[in-house]
């Protein structure tokens, strides 16, 4: 009896270490590779969906860039990465969805952290996102920064265009 209750405690120890190994596994994970942008602003990396972490990307209706051939219509933030992002993308994997996709912090380029530029705080300091209430400190100083200076969905729109007096 003794022994079988003992191997019980262990398998329940076991249970619970891999319980508690899960999400830092998927905190560990890395997608790098070419980065395509959905219209939702949601990327496709390495055959993954990755959601920017940390952030909410509000509905700012479909605009078009017609700059480009052909032309491209999608939310302003999916426009804004899909002009930023020339290329590929490195993702540190922070959440993994339901449906299979993952929350991540993305950095433009293919070395870690090479121009150090964070696509969330990107999308932040333009006003084509919101930092969730458990997103990083900074995500929060650069929303204050761009309501501050009515930037995207403050006030400021890039659309804009004034006469020079």
């Amino acid at each position: 009896m003794l022994k079988t209750h003992s191997r019980l405690r262990l398998i329940i120890c076991l249970i619970v270490g891999l319980g508690w190994l899960l999400p830092a596994a998927a905190q560990g994970q890395e997608l790098h590779g070419y980065a395509l942008i959905n219209d939702d602003a949601s990327l496709q990396v390495s055959g993954r969906t990755v959601h920017l972490y940390g952030i909410h990307i509000p509905d700012t209706g479909r605009k078009c860039r017609s700059n480009i051939r052909p032309v491209r219509c999608a939310s302003r933030a999916a426009l804004a990465l899909d002009f930023k992002i020339q290329g590929f993308v490195r993702c540190f994997v922070q959440e993994k969805n339901r449906d299979r996709s993952v929350n991540a912090i993305c950095y433009l380029g293919r070395s870690t952290f090479s121009d150090g530029l964070d696509l969330a705080t990107y999308l932040i300091e333009h006003g084509w996102a919101l930092a969730l209430p458990d997103g990083p400190f900074e995500y929060h100083a650069s929303e204050r920064i761009a309501r501050h200076n009515n930037r995207g969905v403050w006030g400021f729109s890039v659309d804009s265009i004034q006469k020079r007096r």
